[in-house]
């Protein structure tokens, strides 16, 4: 008979899984702030909503516009982030990279392993 589980130990269990493929060679760590800017652009659906620098540096939440600025090109340069053009040359719109969908494609397994007990 299986013991019952805390939502915690499943919580704690996911921590783990996902450290564990922290330490895997994928792309370059980020530092909390840039976490933070990726889980927000991971929120916006593309096909609802598009997420452009403009809009990123007028986010109060993140700091200055200068800092959100360095922080995307940090980002970008580290292969979690792309801009794609937008009918304005001058706008750019912030996109999750394949590497970054990858990542996340592995924290969904983390979580589902975590959730089973695993």
């Amino acid at each position: 008979m299986k013991k019952s589980t805390r939502p915690a130990d499943i919580y704690l269990r996911f921590l783990k899984l996902a450290e564990a493929i922290r330490g895997l060679p994928s792309l370059p760590p980020l530092d909390p702030l840039e976490e933070r800017i990726l889980a927000f652009i991971a929120r916006i659906d593309p096909a609802e909503e598009r997420l452009s620098v403009r809009d990123m540096m007028a986010l109060e939440e993140f700091g200055s516009p200068a800092t959100v600025h360095n922080r995307l090109k940090s980002m970008r340069e580290k292969g979690w982030i792309m801009l794609s053009d937008t009918e304005d040359t001058r706008r750019k719109q912030i996109e999750l990279t394949q590497a970054a969908m990858l990542h996340f494609d592995k924290l969904s397994k983390c979580l589902i392993k975590a959730a089973k007990g695993e």
